[in-house]
């Protein structure tokens, strides 16, 4: 059970890096600090676009349009460790303390 409790926990940590990274990255070319056009800039654009499109994606639809403001991956992260500190807390610890 123990090994269970590492993998969901580097898992929830994993992604919360790469919701960071999309929007950092995000920022560097909004910010033309790099170009988008570049053949390896837009690999790794779109390929955090797609890891994080399915997560960011329905939380966009739920909350106010606040301009050019994102606040999705805030939203997500927080809500990462919410279910990250759940899953091992209250869901995890305790199976693993009864035995089964």
């Amino acid at each position: 059970m123990t090994a269970l409790i590492w993998l969901v926990d580097n898992v929830i940590w994993l992604y919360t890096w790469i919701l960071i990274a999309q929007v950092v990255m995000s920022w560097l070319v909004a910010f033309n600090v790099v170009n988008a056009r570049q053949p390896f800039v837009r690999q790794v654009g779109m390929t955090l676009w797609r890891l994080t499109e399915p997560v960011l994606g329905p939380i966009r639809r739920f909350l106010p349009n606040l301009g050019g403001l994102d606040l999705s991956p805030i939203v997500a992260i927080l809500a990462l460790g919410f279910l990250r500190i759940f899953l091992i807390n209250d869901v995890l610890i305790p199976i693993a303390a009864s035995g089964m």
